[in-house]
């Protein structure tokens, strides 16, 4: 069982009110192989939303406002969810300042990447949870 972002199941949870479908989560999910969560919802932001990034250790939307707070609830809610069901492995979204995992954008809103995880990632590794991006998990499934 997989906890996966909504988003690339087809959620139209993501930011600007789209997803990020991806078939192959999608079908992970109609086979019950898989739990939707967002994030950015569970901690209380509403969809649409503005664009946020990762600036040291705190979340900023694009007009500067602080949402960190609202990340961390996410991202604890998040843990909860993988708890309750005994999960110990995510597919979540590249580069989200929730969950991204190895890169993320710097928080600049300039489309620069650097090292990093965001929130919910870090939270979830911090607990044992294992977690890939979307396209870890196609590399996983081609080479099986």
């Amino acid at each position: 069982m997989y906890l996966v972002s909504a988003c690339l199941a087809g959620i139209n949870c993501k930011y600007d009110g789209g997803n990020n479908l991806k078939e192959e989560i999608k079908k992970l999910v109609g086979e019950g192989k898989a739990i939707l969560v967002c994030p950015e919802q569970l901690g209380g932001l509403p969809t649409p939303r503005l664009p946020s990034e990762i600036r040291g250790d705190k979340v900023f939307d694009i007009e500067g406002k602080e949402v960190t707070e609202n990340f961390y609830r996410g991202a604890y809610e998040t843990l909860k969810i993988a708890k309750m069901y005994g999960i110990t492995q995510a597919i979540f979204k590249a580069k989200s300042p929730s969950c991204g995992c190895g890169k993320i954008y710097d928080g600049t809103f300039s489309g620069n990447l650097i090292e990093g995880d965001g929130i919910t990632t870090r939270v979830l590794r911090k607990h044992g949870i294992s977690v890939m991006t979307e396209h870890d998990f196609y590399k996983m499934i081609k080479n099986e």
